[in-house]
C-alpha cells in the first residue's frame, strides 16, 4: 500500500503554487498556464488553507457567470469545503475520496502546514507503476520457476 508521502517523493517538483484570496482571477489563471497545472491553493498570510481554485471552479463560476477575470477576486469564486490529506493516507484512501467528493486535488497536510498537493494523474500514475512492478515480479517467478 503506497502512502501520499511516496507519491509525493516521485513527484519531480513538490512545490505547491499557491494565490491569496484577494488576488484576481486573471492573476490566478496565468500562474496556472505558467506552471501547467490546473489547480491552486488559496493560502491566507498564515500559509492556512482557505480554498482551492480549479479549472472547473473558472469555467463554471467565471465564465458562465459573465465574471471579469481581470478583477474579479479568487475569493469570490474559490471552493471554500476544502478536502485534504496526510502523509500517511494510502492512494486508495485518495483515490475513495477523490471520487466520492468528485475532485481531482487533495492538498496535503502534516502538523497543520500544507506540505505538497496531489493530483488524480499523480495517483493513477503511482497505481500504475505498482501494477507495472507487481506484473514484472510475476513475470519473472513464472519465467525463473519454469526453467528449474
Amino acid at each position: 500500500m503506497t502512502t501520499v508521502a511516496e507519491v509525493l517523493k516521485s513527484k519531480p517538483a513538490a512545490q505547491v503554487f499557491s494565490v491569496a484570496p484577494t488576488d484576481t482571477i486573471l492573476s490566478a489563471l496565468k500562474l496556472m498556464a505558467d506552471k501547467g497545472i490546473g489547480a491552486l491553493l488559496v493560502l491566507d498570510a498564515k500559509g492556512a488553507i482557505e480554498g482551492i481554485f480549479s479549472e472547473r471552479d473558472y469555467a463554471r463560476k467565471v465564465v458562465l457567470l459573465g465574471r471579469s477575470s481581470g478583477d474579479t477576486p479568487i475569493s469570490e469564486v474559490m471552493t471554500r469545503a476544502v478536502r485534504f490529506v496526510h502523509l500517511d493516507h494510502s492512494t486508495e484512501e485518495c483515490m475513495a475520496l477523490m471520487t466520492n467528493n468528485r475532485i481531482r486535488h487533495l492538498p496535503v497536510v502534516a502538523d497543520g502546514k500544507v506540505v505538497g498537493l496531489v493530483s488524480i494523474g499523480d495517483l493513477v500514475k503511482n497505481i500504475m507503476s505498482h501494477q507495472q512492478f507487481l506484473i514484472e515480479q510475476m513475470e519473472q517467478y513464472i519465467t525463473g520457476g519454469a526453467m528449474t
